[in-house]
């Protein structure tokens, strides 16, 4: 599958499903205080309740109950490729703060990704929940790798980066096939992705085709969505403002899920 052919509606798989956590009346308080920082809206019950719910739906083998989710550590920014950049606007940094994301860890030690994303009225809630600890892992790896630099992922090809100054170095396989093993300068990376993606920006044609920067309503993922907490779908304050580039979609996250942590 070449990156050209993939819509936005397929990247939300059953490796990241997004998430309703909208307050009713009586939880109005709870969630109002739960959103103050990504940190309280990843901890907040009701999202430990969802989280428990998407642990048991990828191990039907494990009662929800047992699940017993907790938060650990604290939330990291993630950013990712800036369509800026890619565009070649002067002084655009190689990428943007997308969305905060917070590692949930399983009773048996598995890890899922909450992502959440500052609301319009300036709380905070979380939109996205994915398998693994991705986020974690590279924020930490590129600050082993290249202290003080940005840590950040280009999604179209999944590949993790640290970039500081003129130097661009891989931190995953994805990353190395590339730019090679040894990394490449700032100025050699925007001259790659500008060439891969300069034709697929926001407002090119292509995107105007709903394959970038737009979420195609009519296609489906294969999903079960029998729980109405728990939905595949594609929102303006979650995915759609994540993936302002066309992505590489399931595959991606099959590789993720598939990913040993």
């Amino acid at each position: 599958m070449t990156m050209a052919n993939v819509r936005i509606g397929a990247v939300l798989g059953a490796a990241v499903l997004t998430i309703g956590l909208g307050a009713v009346p009586a939880e109005a308080a709870e969630a109002a205080e739960a959103a103050t920082t990504p940190e309280r809206a990843a901890a907040a019950p009701r999202t430990l309740d969802t989280v428990a719910r998407f642990f048991a739906r990828d191990d039907a083998s494990l009662a929800r109950s047992a699940a017993k989710p907790r938060i650990e550590g604290g939330s990291v920014p993630v950013r990712i490729l800036s369509p800026d950049f890619v565009a070649g606007k002067p002084g655009a940094p190689v990428a943007r703060v997308e969305f905060h994301a917070s590692t949930a860890v399983a009773a048996d030690g598995r890890t899922a990704s909450l992502w959440t994303v500052r609301t319009p009225g300036g709380d905070w809630q979380v939109v996205n929940i994915a398998t693994g600890d991705d986020e974690r892992r590279y924020d930490a790896a590129g600050r082993r790798t290249l202290p003080g630099g940005t840590v950040f992922r280009e999604p179209q090809i999944d590949a993790w980066y640290v970039q500081k100054g003129t130097k661009v170095l891989p931190l995953d396989e994805d990353a190395v096939r590339a730019v090679g093993r040894n990394g490449t300068t700032l100025a050699a990376y925007r001259d790659r992705v500008t060439r891969a993606y300069g034709d697929k920006l926001p407002g090119s044609a292509y995107a105007r085709k709903g394959a970038a920067g737009g979420y195609d309503a009519g296609a489906g993922t294969g999903a079960s969505h029998d729980d109405p907490a728990v939905t595949v779908a594609s929102t303006a304050a979650g995915a759609g403002a994540v993936l302002a580039l066309a992505l590489t979609g399931a595959a991606t996250l099959r590789r993720r899920a598939s990913r040993r942590a």
